[in-house]
């Protein structure tokens, strides 16, 4: 399957890259008939609620390795009762767990202040510098690097820790919930405490 194609799809439905790559290839490669695929497993109809107000939810602690590490999330959804569903109970603790194991900085590319992210640029620019690689290609390598920064200090972009396949991020986690449980689910906030760390 092109990597035209699962871009294109995800595009136009904002499903994840693992759910377009299945819908394309249920539908021998049919734009249209992906697209179908996806929302009959409601997966597209997901996109139009995570514009949608998320205010319930909760606040999950999980402490591990005998007290030395420990990490409160916040994450929220539009209904007391789904707050309450094992579905959604189940995708908080998963989060928290991903944060302890992976330690993201932020939560989402939006809180990456600027100054960090000119910083990066001026480091990437540098290393192609001493590398000599040609101006001209400096846009597209340094493009590439900072979406690489992104999926190692932002929980959305991180990849799942128990996705085998290597595709599946926190964002595609969380939108296939949303598909599932029919509403708008953000992740608020998180805090982590390592023992000894400042």
């Amino acid at each position: 399957m092109s990597t035209e194609l699962i871009v294109k799809l995800r595009g136009m439905t904002g499903a994840g890259v693992v759910d377009c790559k299945n819908a394309l290839k249920e539908s021998g490669g049919d734009i249209d008939k992906a697209c179908l695929w996806l929302r009959e497993k409601g997966i597209a109809s997901a996109v139009k609620k995570i514009g949608r107000s998320a205010k319930e939810g909760l606040v999950y602690s999980y402490i591990h390795g005998n007290g030395t590490l420990g990490v409160l999330v916040e994450v929220n959804c539009e209904t007391d009762f789904v707050s309450k569903t094992e579905d959604f109970k189940n995708l908080v603790k998963e989060i928290a767990m991903q944060v302890a194991a992976v330690a993201p900085t932020y939560v989402s590319r939006q809180q990456v202040p600027l100054n960090i992210l000119e910083s990066e640029k001026k480091i990437y620019e540098a290393q192609l510098k001493e590398d000599k690689k040609p101006e001209s290609v400096w846009s597209k390598i340094i493009e590439g690097k900072i979406e690489k920064f992104y999926s190692q200090v932002c929980l959305y972009d991180q990849i799942y820790m128990r996705d085998a396949s290597g595709k599946e991020t926190i964002k595609d986690l969380v939108t296939n919930v949303i598909a599932k449980v029919g509403e708008n689910i953000v992740i608020k906030r998180f805090a982590r405490f390592k023992l000894g760390e400042e």
